[in-house]
C-alpha cells in the first residue's frame, strides 16, 4: 500500500477561519461533541440514501451506530460511524478546505459584525465549519475514513497549526473515526473523558438523533449460579456480582414528532412529555403539526396540566425547544412563541433554519417569523376549541399568563380577550366570557360593568355596586393584579365600553336635582373638613344601601392599582378621591339636621372623618386612625343602645 504522507498548507482565510473557531467561536465547548455527532448522522444517512439502489453495499454490517470511545489517561475521545465514508479526494474537498464555498463569506460576515475583534456569534451556519469545532478542545485531530465500496482508506490529521497531513492507511470497516487528543483542560472546566459529562452531553445535544449513539460502559452484573463460588452448604462466598463492560446506547431517539400524529399513541405522546418537561403530571393536551411548502417544519407542543411554581419568575425560560435535523440547538426559543404563551412546551424541528455559525442564537429572518406566525395561530385555534370544562382546568392554572398578552400584543388582543374569563355578581362561582357577558346584557345596557380588587367577597359586596346590582346589571368581578393592566389596555369588546363600577359616571340613573340642591352645603362643609384627604363630595348614583364610598374620575388610578404599587415597593401617585354619599340613606339626612341646626356643633367633625373611614373599609382599605374610629363607633353604639 501507497503510504506516502501529504503535507498541505490551509489558505490564508482559512488560516484566520481556524483562529476564530478555536478562540471564540462557541460560548458553550461541549457543542463540538453535537457537531461531530451530527456529521456522523448525515453519513450515515447518505450511505442509507445510496443503499436503496445498492443494497449490496451494506454487507454485513448493517446495524447503523455511532460509537464514542474515552480514555481518561490517554485524553482521547473518539467519535466513530459506520456510515457513507469518504476517499482521498472528498477528504480533500469536505474537509481540506474547511467549507470551500463559504470560507470567504463567513469571513465577511464576521468582520462587519465584529468591528472590536470579539466574536458576537450571530452568523448563519450554514458554512459547514462544525467538523472544525472539535479544535475548541482538541490540540490534535485525526480523521480515519472508509468510503463504502473501497479498498483503501485515508488518514488526515491536524493540530490546527495552518497545516494538515493527509495519507493512506488501513481501516477495518467503512465509515469514519475522528480522534481528539484534548488540550489539558483549564481548573473548574468539564472533563470530557468522564462518563456522566458525555452521557448528559448526548442527552441534551443529540437526544433524538435516529441512529443509537453508543458507548463502551462499565457495569455491576450478577454472577451466574453456575460461576458462583460456594462453601460446603452451597452458600455463596465472596461477591454476588463483578464488573463488566457492556455497550450502551446513551440516547432515546424517540423524535416521536417527527412521526405521522396518527403513528403516535396517547401514551407516547405522555411519555414524550415527561421526557422533554420533566412534569410528571400527564399534559392537558398536544398540538402535533408538520408543515409543508418551500421550507418544512415539524412541531410538538403541550399544554401542561399544572402551572410550575416558577411560572411568574423573571429567571424562568419558555418550554419550546428548538432542533434542527433532530440535532437541540437551543432551550426556551422566546423567538417562536410570545411572553404570554411561555407555559407552552414542546420541539420544534426546523431543518432549513438559518442558524449563526454555532447554532446558538436564531436569525430573525422570514421563516424563524413564519413559523412563530403559524405556531401562534395553532395555539389559538387549539384554546379557542377547546371543550368548557377541559378549558376552564387549563384557564385556573395559566389565565393570568394569557391576561399579559392583551397588555402587551396589540396585534393579538381581540384573540386573547375571546380568551379570558371572569367571575361575574351573576355567575355563582362559575367563569364566564366576555362574548357570553355581552350575549346576556340586558337590552339598555351600553357598557361592559367591572369591578377590580384583591377580595372576590368584598367585589361582591362593594357599594359602589349596589345600584348596578338594582338594576340587574352583571359586573365583572376581576380579582388579580394583571387586571389592572387589563382593562388599561382592553378599553372596549364587542363595540361595547369597559367601565369600571368605582370611576366616573355610570350614567345609570337620573339625578334629582332638587335634592342635590338641598344637600350641597352639607357637601361643602365636608369637603372643607377633609380638604387634606379628598378633592370633592357628592351626591352617589351608586349606592343603594350603604352611605358612603370613594370613587376617582373616569382616568384616575383605581384603589387597587395604588395597593399593588405600594406593595411592590413602587411610589404611587398622590391622587386624591371623590367622596360620594347616599343622599337617601338616613344617617346622611339626620347629619344634615345637626349641620342645619348648628353648623359649629363638634360631632359633625367627628361624623366627616367617620364617613370617610367607612367608605375606606367598605373598598377593603386601611382607616388613617383605627382608634378614633373605634372610639367613634363605640360612642354611637352607646347612644343607639341608650336610645
Amino acid at each position: 500500500m501507497d503510504t506516502k504522507k501529504e503535507t498541505h498548507q490551509f489558505k490564508t482565510e482559512v488560516q484566520q477561519l481556524l483562529k476564530i473557531i478555536i478562540n471564540s467561536l462557541y460560548s458553550n465547548k461541549e457543542i463540538f461533541f453535537r457537531e461531530l455527532i451530527s456529521n456522523a448522522s448525515d453519513a450515515i444517512d447518505k450511505l442509507r440514501f445510496k443503499t436503496q439502489l445498492e443494497p449490496e453495499l451494506l454487507g454485513d454490517d448493517t446495524e447503523f451506530k455511532i460509537k464514542l470511545t474515552y480514555d481518561g489517561i490517554k485524553q482521547t475521545i473518539e467519535i466513530s460511524d459506520n456510515g457513507i465514508g469518504m476517499t482521498h479526494d472528498e477528504v480533500m474537498e469536505n474537509i481540506g478546505t474547511i467549507a470551500k464555498s463559504g470560507t470567504s463569506a463567513f469571513l465577511e460576515a464576521f468582520e462587519q459584525l465584529n468591528q472590536d475583534n470579539t466574536l458576537t456569534p450571530e452568523l448563519i451556519g450554514q458554512f459547514g465549519v462544525g467538523f472544525y469545532s472539535a479544535f475548541i478542545v482538541a490540540e490534535k485531530v485525526t480523521l480515519i475514513t472508509k468510503s463504502v465500496g473501497s479498498e483503501k482508506a485515508v488518514k488526515w490529521e491536524s493540530y490546527g497549526d495552518g497545516s494538515y497531513t493527509i495519507e493512506d492507511t488501513s481501516k477495518d470497516s467503512r465509515g469514519t473515526t475522528v480522534v481528539l487528543e484534548l488540550k489539558k483542560a483549564e481548573k473548574d472546566e468539564q472533563d470530557f473523558t468522564d462518563e456522566w459529562t458525555i452521557r448528559n452531553i448526548v442527552k441534551k445535544h443529540s437526544d433524538f438523533v435516529s441512529y443509537p449513539i453508543v458507548m463502551n460502559v462499565e457495569k455491576d452484573e450478577p454472577i451466574p449460579e453456575n460461576e458462583q463460588i460456594k462453601d460446603k452448604e452451597g452458600k455463596t462466598i465472596g461477591a454476588a456480582t463483578r464488573k463488566v463492560i457492556r455497550e450502551e446506547t446513551l440516547n432515546s431517539m424517540k423524535a416521536i414528532w417527527a412521526k405521522d400524529k396518527k403513528d403516535v399513541s396517547e401514551e407516547e405522546y405522555t411519555e414524550f412529555y415527561k421526557h422533554i418537561s420533566y412534569d410528571w403530571n400527564p399534559p392537558l393536551t398536544q398540538l402535533h403539526m408538520k408543515f409543508e411548502g418551500t421550507t418544512e417544519y415539524s412541531a410538538l407542543l403541550y399544554l401542561p396540566s399544572k402551572a410550575p411554581l416558577d411560572l411568574f419568575s423573571h429567571e424562568r425560560g419558555h418550554g419550546v425547544k428548538l432542533y434542527s435535523k433532530r440535532v437541540f440547538i437551543m432551550d426556551n426559543c422566546k423567538d417562536l412563541v410570545p411572553e404570554y404563551f411561555r407555559f407552552i412546551k414542546g420541539v420544534v424541528d426546523a431543518p432549513d433554519l438559518n442558524l449563526n455559525i454555532s447554532r446558538e442564537i436564531l436569525q430573525q429572518d422570514r421563516l424563524v417569523m413564519n413559523i412563530r406566525m403559524n405556531l401562534v395561530k395553532k395555539i389559538f385555534e387549539l384554546l379557542t376549541a377547546m371543550e368548557k370544562d377541559k378549558y376552564e382546568e387549563f384557564y385556573k392554572e395559566f389565565g393570568s399568563v394569557l391576561k399579559e398578552g392583551i397588555h402587551t400584543d396589540a396585534a393579538k388582543r381581540d384573540k386573547l380577550a375571546d380568551l379570558i374569563r371572569y367571575k361575574t355578581t351573576k355567575s355563582e362561582g362559575e367563569l364566564v366570557s366576555l362574548k357570553e357577558y355581552v350575549d346576556n346584557m340586558k337590552p339598555d345596557q351600553k357598557d361592559i360593568y367591572y369591578i377590580t380588587g384583591d377580595n372576590l367577597s368584598t367585589l361582591i359586596n362593594s357599594p359602589h355596586i349596589e345600584k348596578l346590582k338594582e338594576q340587574d346589571y352583571e359586573i365583572l368581578l376581576m380579582t388579580e393584579p394583571i387586571d389592572e393592566w387589563v382593562v388599561m389596555s382592553l378599553t372596549e369588546y364587542d363595540g361595547k365600553t369597559l367601565k369600571s363600577a368605582e370611576k366616573g359616571d355610570l350614567d345609570i340613573d337620573k339625578v334629582d336635582e332638587k335634592k342635590n340642591n338641598d344637600y350641597t352645603p352639607l357637601m361643602g362643609y365636608i369637603k372643607s373638613t377633609l380638604q387634606d384627604k379628598i378633592k370633592e363630595v357628592k351626591p352617589s348614583m351608586r349606592l343603594k344601601n350603604s352611605v358612603a364610598c370613594l370613587t376617582g374620575e373616569a382616568d384616575d388610578m383605581s384603589a387597587y392599582m395604588e395597593k399593588i404599587l405600594k406593595a411592590s415597593g413602587k411610589e404611587a401617585p398622590q391622587a386624591k378621591r371623590v367622596l360620594e354619599l347616599n343622599v337617601d340613606h338616613p344617617a346622611i339626612d339626620k347629619i344634615k339636621a345637626i349641620f342645619e341646626k348648628d353648623k359649629n356643633d363638634p360631632v359633625l367633625k367627628d361624623y366627616c372623618h367617620l364617613l370617610l373611614d367607612m367608605a375606606l373599609i367598605s373598598e377593603g382599605g386601611k382607616v388613617e386612625n383605627p382608634s378614633r374610629f373605634s372610639k367613634m363607633v363605640g360612642d354611637l353604639m352607646a347612644r343607639a343602645i341608650d336610645g
